[in-house]
């Protein structure tokens, strides 16, 4: 009886369920992502009530992780806050992938002074710290939700744009290439339609990485004052309000701190169980 072979989803789902790590991961980040979607229905209160009898009130069975300076409810304002969490993560995240894959195609593709012009571009924003360059850029326009998105995206997609021109220059010279050429394709569907879907591996694990990146990013900011602004909840402004009030409100500042690390850690996880699974080089 012919054993039928297995696909290349097959393959990949195997390697993957078997790295205990990538699993692990993978259900922090589906956690958080439905701890978001349920944001209504989760939340105790509405994350801006302020309660002024309840100041700083220490975790209780009312509020389950206590209150801020303000009364109002932290555990509702971190559920809230996973959303501008992830829409900044995935926003930024798909900003910076659209800006890399033109970059980094269009430079592999055409070569020549194009390559050498756009590759000493990427260098010039490699070798600028990237906060210093957000910090530098969120001075001048106003801190927002929308113009931190922005600004993270497009100073974080050098990687991709490297990621990409690499995986063009191998599958330039493979054999359906040669053959699409010769069958008079143009421009547009060499690049898009046969080197581009072969060359996004690697862009779907610098995608899920750039999101805990973007994450890290945008709670840093909004410790600094320069993210998003009150009353929107988010887990680094809620770790700013507690950061002078840590010797009689930990919570304030242990219970964002952990959520971020989670979940960082948790697109870390899975964005490396992603690049070991899609390794081509591995058999499974």
């Amino acid at each position: 009886m012919a054993i039928r072979p297995r696909t290349a989803f097959e393959r990949f789902w195997g390697r993957f369920k078997s790295n205990g790590p990538a699993v692990a991961g993978g259900f922090i980040v589906l956690s958080v992502f439905v701890i978001a979607l349920l944001a209504p229905i989760l939340s105790l209160y509405d994350p801006a009530y302020i309660d002024v009898g309840k100041i700083l009130a220490a975790p209780n069975s009312d509020h389950l992780l206590g209150t801020d300076e303000l009364g109002r409810d932290v555990f509702s304002r971190m559920i809230w806050g996973s959303r501008i969490s992830l829409l900044v993560g995935f926003v930024a995240v798909g900003i910076a992938i659209l800006i890399g894959i033109l970059i980094g195609a269009v430079a592999s593709y055409y070569g020549g002074w194009i390559d050498d012009v756009l590759m000493q571009f990427v260098d010039i924003m490699l070798s600028i710290p990237t906060f210093f360059l957000i910090l530098a850029v969120i001075a001048i326009v106003e801190p927002s939700i929308w113009n931190i998105m922005i600004v993270i995206g497009v100073t974080s997609w050098m990687g991709v744009a490297r990621l990409v021109r690499g995986q063009f220059l191998a599958l330039k010279e493979k054999d359906f290439v040669t053959a699409a050429r010769a069958l008079g394709a143009n421009d547009l569907r060499m690049i898009f339609l046969h080197l581009l879907p072969n060359a996004l591996s690697p862009v779907y694990v610098s995608a899920v990485l750039g999101v805990a990146g973007a994450i890290l990013i945008e709670s840093s900011l909004s410790f600094l004052g320069l993210g998003v602004q009150p009353p929107t909840p988010s887990w680094g402004s809620i770790i700013t309000a507690g950061k002078d009030t840590i010797e009689i409100a930990w919570w304030l500042t242990l219970f964002p701190g952990l959520a971020i690390l989670i979940t960082v850690l948790g697109y870390n996880l899975l964005g490396e169980g992603l690049q070991d699974a899609l390794n081509p080089r591995l058999k499974g």
